[in-house]
């Protein structure tokens, strides 16, 4: 049976120099599941891999979409499934990397995702009320209809809760129940990296400069100056939200320097979270191990599980 191997953890412990090395020494190729790294154009806040890297192994799912489209978990999962079924159908290892539970969780499991279409006044008139009851006012309502989805999703995740609303409005049934699992067809090996939180903080301190003298503030201003919405889903990632609330003028720069650096050490708590509570991956401190050594524990691993399902 062919085999998936599967990299997660939060955001800047060093997934991608991780995964590189482990396509190398296996033969692989790389499935991003990010969330934002979808978007073309969108290359400097989402920490996308260099032209360097793109050309020593293959990535798939990289700029795939516009920053205005309407891009679905079910149609990542369509084009998840059909870069495994290829890269299988050439005898290479496909590795999904990345740190967007829902994606990850969307191939892994199998899940059939509705296909239910954008309502945008619904939307319109959820986020108006969300405005007027407070925070959590739409997750108090989720709960009310949908508890199983409500128990998922993190009550400041505003557009996951309006989807799920959503797809209650238009079909009648919880959106729990309509996200039903199918087995994937081949292994799947979970490996999940992480670090002390001391020491992810650090290196989130220190991409965040990177960053932004990498060109960051020009990359937002080129994409709103092409009149990309400032509030559709692409531009409420980290990094874009941020600079464009100083570009508008919001807060100084220092502050949106000091907002982005909390915000992202909110959001890879919030994806330790969603990874810790799977059971099924095998996690690796990385410490400060060079990511030859992390790979070469990921290798061991998979040569001792695939020896523990042919034995």
């Amino acid at each position: 049976m062919n085999t998936l191997l599967v990299i997660v953890g939060p955001t800047a412990v060093g997934k991608t120099a991780v995964a590189i090395e482990v396509a190398r020494r296996t033969g692989g190729e790389i499935i991003c599941a990010d969330s934002r790294t979808i978007y073309r154009g969108m290359n400097i806040g989402t920490a996308k891999p260099t032209p360097e890297q793109r050309c020593e192994v293959p990535h798939h799912l990289l700029d795939v979409a516009s920053p205005d489209d309407v891009f679905t978990v079910a149609r990542y999962r369509e084009l998840a499934e059909a870069a495994i079924a290829d890269i299988h159908a050439r005898g290479r290892l496909p590795l999904l990397v990345g740190g967007t539970g829902l994606y990850v969780r969307a191939v892994v499991d199998g899940l059939s995702i509705p296909r239910t279409p954008p309502d945008w006044e619904l939307r319109a008139r959820l986020e108006e009320e969300e405005r007027r009851g407070g925070a959590g006012t739409l997750h108090a309502r989720l709960r009310r209809v949908d508890p199983d989805a409500a128990a998922r999703i993190h009550p400041r995740n505003l557009r996951r809760i309006i989807r799920a609303l959503e797809v209650h409005a238009a079909t009648g049934q919880p959106i729990s129940r309509l996200q039903q699992r199918h087995a994937p067809a081949y292994r799947v090996l979970l490996v999940g990296l992480t670090v002390d939180r001391a020491r992810l903080y650090a290196r989130i301190a220190d991409r965040v400069p990177g960053q932004l003298a990498a060109g960051l503030v020009e990359e937002v201003r080129v994409l709103l100056a092409r009149g990309y919405p400032r509030d559709g889903p692409a531009m409420e990632g980290l990094g874009y939200k941020e600079m464009i609330g100083y570009l508008d003028g919001q807060y100084d720069y220092e502050t949106a320097v000091r907002v982005l650096v909390r915000n992202t050490r909110r959001y890879a708590k919030r994806q330790w979270a969603w990874f810790r509570r799977d059971s099924r991956v095998h996690w690796i401190d990385v410490g400060d191990d060079l990511p030859a050594v992390v790979a070469g524990k990921i290798c061991a691993m998979m040569e001792a599980k695939l020896l523990q399902t042919s034995g």
